[in-house]
C-alpha cells in the first residue's frame, strides 16, 4: 500500500514538474524571441552605420591623412586636424575646412534621425588672449564656429547639432614634440542616432523581456 501511494506521489510530482518544465521552455523560448528582435535591431543600426560610413568616404574621400573616418562604439567619427580648419590659436573657420565640411553636411542632411556632435580638441600649450581664457575656452569655440558654418552655411538642421570643447584632456598623442601636438589639435564630428530615440528603444525592449 505504502509503495502504491509512492508511486502515485511520484507520478504527481513527474507531471508537476513536466508542466513546470514546459513552461520553463515557453518562457526561454519567449526571451529567445525578444533577444533575437534586440539583436535585429542592433544588426540594423549597424548596417545603418556602415552605410553611413561608405556614404562618407565616399564624399569626404580617403586619400587625405588629415582626414580619418570610422566607427568607434557603434557611432561614426570623422576626425579633422586642425591645420585644414583653422590658424593656430585661432576659432575662424578657413575657406579649405568649407569645402570639407560641405561634404560632411551633405551626408547629415541625409540623415534627418542623426545627431551630430562636433568635438573642439587642443594641444596642451596654454593660451590666453583678450577673448579667449584658456583651452577650454579655445576648444568650445571652435566647435561652435563649425557648427554656426554647418548650420548658417550649409543648411544642417541645428536641431541635430551639438557643440562641445574637450581642451587638452583627451590627447592622441603625448604633447611632448611639435609633431604629437599637431595630432592632438583636431576637431572631430560624431554621427550618432538621436539619444532619446536610442534609450526609447532600449527601455521598450528591456520592458518587454521583463514580462
Amino acid at each position: 500500500s505504502d509503495l502504491i501511494n509512492s508511486s502515485k506521489e511520484l507520478t504527481v510530482l513527474t507531471t508537476k514538474g513536466a508542466q513546470n518544465l514546459e513552461k520553463s521552455l515557453e518562457s526561454l523560448k519567449e526571451k529567445d524571441l525578444k533577444i533575437s528582435r534586440l539583436q535585429d535591431a542592433l544588426t540594423k543600426k549597424d548596417s545603418v552605420t556602415l552605410a553611413l560610413v561608405t556614404s562618407l568616404k565616399r564624399e569626404v574621400g580617403i586619400d587625405d591623412p588629415d582626414i580619418k573616418i570610422n566607427v568607434e562604439k557603434g557611432v561614426v567619427m570623422i576626425s579633422i586636424a586642425d591645420n585644414l580648419l583653422f590658424k593656430s590659436g585661432s576659432y575662424e573657420v578657413g575657406t579649405r575646412a568649407k569645402e570639407v565640411l560641405g561634404k560632411v553636411a551633405k551626408v547629415i542632411n541625409s540623415k534627418p534621425d542623426f545627431e551630430c556632435m562636433v568635438e573642439g580638441h587642443t594641444d596642451n600649450v596654454p593660451i590666453k588672449n583678450t577673448v579667449l581664457l584658456d583651452n577650454w575656452d579655445l576648444s568650445v569655440k571652435r566647435a561652435t564656429s563649425i557648427v554656426r558654418v554647418l548650420q548658417n552655411d550649409l543648411g544642417v538642421n541645428p536641431k541635430q547639432l551639438i557643440p562641445a570643447g574637450r581642451s587638452y584632456f583627451i590627447p592622441l598623442a603625448d604633447n611632448d614634440t611639435v609633431e604629437n601636438r599637431a595630432k592632438n589639435r583636431r576637431t572631430r564630428i560624431i554621427i550618432m542616432p538621436k539619444i532619446d530615440q536610442f534609450y526609447d528603444m532600449i527601455e521598450k525592449e528591456m520592458k518587454n523581456l521583463s514580462k
